[in-house]
Formats: C-alpha cells, structure tokens, sequence
C-alpha cells in the first residue's frame, strides 16, 4: 500500500510579493528550495497563516539569496505581501518506508533568509 505523506515543508517564510498578472504559481528563492529538496515545477500547497487560505500550485525557481515568495496569478489574491505562509509538498510512499520517513523542514529567518 501507497500512502501520501509530507515531502517538505518550508514554516512560516514572509511574501514579498503578489503578482496578480502573471500565468500562476509561486516564485519561490532557489537556495530555499534546495534546503526543503523541493524542485521547479513540484506541486505545493501554500497555506497563508494570516487569512487560514489555503491553495494548490506549482513552484517556480526565484533568483538565489534575494529570499523571494512571490504569488503569481490568481494566488495572489489569496495573500498580501507580508502574510506568513507555510509551503508543503508531498510524496507517495511505501507505508512501512513513510513509518520512518523524515520530511526536510526550512524554517526562514527573517527576510526569508536561511
């Protein structure tokens, strides 16, 4: 049997920017990505702290050490710049292999900084 269980986890990073005219996703600091072995592309949930939103997307690679979180599209209705997010992606996974499973969890400093 297959389970779903949580891959990564990127806790309480800061938007920094909604950008309601492009195609979608989020834009997220590739140096972010590599700490949460998250890849481009990869489905996320983002989950806003400050509204209880909650949003499937996609990530996008954002320029490294600039600590970007950029909702595109029509995610960035679901957050203002400054709201707390906390990112999640998720795998399928043997049950007695998700047993012992840890996820990579990131936890941003502030200007989402590592």
């Amino acid at each position: 049997m297959q389970i779903q269980i949580l891959k990564s986890k990127v806790h309480r990073a800061v938007v920094t920017e909604a950008n309601l005219n492009y195609v979608g996703s989020l834009t997220l600091d590739e140096d972010i990505m590599d700490a949460a072995n998250m890849v481009e592309h990869e489905k996320i949930q983002v989950v806003n702290v400050n509204n209880g939103e909650r949003l499937e997307t996609y990530l996008i690679k954002g320029p490294r050490g600039t600590g970007v979180a950029c909702l595109n599209g029509p995610a960035a209705r679901k957050a203002a710049v400054g709201d707390i997010i906390i990112i999640m992606s998720y795998a399928l996974m043997d049950f007695e292999k998700a047993k012992e499973f840890k996820p990579w969890v990131v936890f941003p400093k502030e200007g989402n900084k590592l």
